[in-house]
């Protein structure tokens, strides 16, 4: 069987001092540089592969420092400290020997305790019954995400029309592969940025640093499998060239696997 293309674009090989040496994948390429949510997916798989790693990721940050050219680079990720159950990382990409990306992360042994979903899922048609699309920006990792569109669809007419930044979306890689939580972190970003969906016009973007906090533990993502997850993402404030973006993912069995927040930069 081939190998999918996801799993191509995060292979990382350890190095003799401890790093991890991997290479920017064209087919997730974005208008300038690589897509976000694969880079950060690379960092999270640095630390899953890591043999010192303890427990399961509860939370990623990823701090966008300079703009990643298509090449080779390294992943530096040490844990900073260790305790009985839980991990927290310290995470730097190099580049030309030169900081791109720095970040953080925090795993645990998860226990069985008290829970809920305190962010219930919206009620939405079936990923079945929503046709997918595509917007008209010509990017070539949008082509490795299976995108179904419910409302807030990046615009057909940079008209300056838009009137809202939420959008509700199915989504799943493409071709389809079992979730894991390295997929969980790029899926993460597939949104918009959400000034191209309330502005309706497009301006210079480019996100400075991206959360992400995972809910579901290892067998909640084998239960979702390659199924389809339900995405929305709404920004709270545009001001003074930066605005946020938090977003949530379901699986289709109405669990909340994962939110995210983004700070991005745009210019007027």
């Amino acid at each position: 069987m081939n190998e999918h293309v996801f799993d191509q674009a995060i292979a990382l090989q350890m190095q003799a001092d401890g790093s991890f040496a991997g290479h920017t994948s064209a087919a997730y390429a974005n208008m300038v540089g690589p897509f976000g949510g694969i880079s950060a997916a690379q960092m999270m798989q640095a630390v899953l592969l890591h043999p010192q790693r303890l427990g399961e990721p509860v939370s990623l940050t990823v701090n966008f420092a300079a703009a990643l050219a298509h090449g080779p680079f390294t992943i530096v990720a040490r844990a900073a400290r260790t305790n009985r159950s839980t991990q927290h990382w310290m995470l730097e990409v190099l580049q030309d020997g030169a900081t791109v990306m720095t970040g953080t992360a925090f795993t645990a042994m998860r226990r069985e305790t008290w829970s809920v979903d305190e962010e219930a899922m919206p009620t939405c048609p079936p990923p079945d019954q929503v046709p997918g699309g595509e917007g008209p920006i010509p990017m070539e990792w949008i082509k490795r995400y299976e995108i179904r569109p419910i409302s807030g669809a990046i615009p057909k007419v940079w008209d300056g029309s838009g009137d809202s930044s939420q959008t509700r979306l199915w989504m799943r890689d493409c071709p389809a592969r079992p979730l894991d939580f390295a997929s969980l972190t790029a899926l993460s970003d597939v949104f918009f940025p959400r000034v191209f969906v309330r502005r309706a016009t497009l301006v210079p973007i480019g996100t400075v640093t991206m959360t992400v906090y995972f809910h579901a533990d290892s067998a909640q993502l084998q239960a979702t499998g390659s199924g389809y997850l339900l995405g929305q993402a709404q920004a709270q404030a545009f001001r003074n060239g930066y605005f946020d973006q938090t977003s949530q993912l379901w699986n289709e069995a109405g669990v909340l696997l994962v939110t995210t927040h983004q700070i991005v930069y745009y210019k007027e």
